[in-house]
């Protein structure tokens, strides 16, 4: 996983940080494997996974046997791209990361998905995935958009 990530200011966070970005590569080498159960458990027992075509999931258990069926069919042999463009903590407990990244038979070209995850630290200490957005980024959108509304263009962007 490659990280390109906001480093929090307060180096009392490496620790977590660390423990954030172990958690999203352990999801993405269970869904490399094609391990529901185990892609399931990076999720808390309460979690929401919403995926880019509007399914909603609730609950690791659900994430995960749903995913199997997912790794069982249609998406047998992809493996998960994902790098982690923002890390930022809110509160001791949860932070919200966001990443680019894409599913496919080998390394996509280009990371054409985004995904907003709240993860938390849970009373064992281990962090989990609270809740996944994931979204079908629309570069010829955004690029309209940008040219027709500047003022819509985030702060940061060329």
């Amino acid at each position: 996983m490659t990280t390109r990530t906001r480093i929090p200011a307060d180096p009392a966070r490496a620790a977590d940080t660390a423990a954030i970005r172990e958690l999203l590569k352990d999801s993405r080498a269970a869904w490399d494997r094609g391990d529901g159960a185990a892609y399931g458990a990076c999720f808390t027992d309460d979690a929401t996974d919403v995926t880019f075509v509007g399914t909603v999931y609730r609950g690791g258990p659900e994430i995960g046997r749903a995913h199997q069926a997912l790794f069982d069919g249609f998406l047998k042999g992809t493996r998960l791209a994902l790098d982690i463009t923002d890390l930022r903590f809110h509160g001791p407990d949860t932070a919200v990361v966001v990443t680019r990244g894409d599913v496919g038979k080998g390394r996509p070209r280009r990371l054409g998905k985004l995904a907003t995850y709240t993860v938390v630290r849970r009373p064992d200490g281990r962090w989990r995935i609270a809740a996944v957005q994931k979204t079908q980024r629309r570069r010829l959108m955004e690029a309209v958009s940008f040219r027709l509304q500047p003022a819509t263009r985030p702060a940061g962007r060329p």
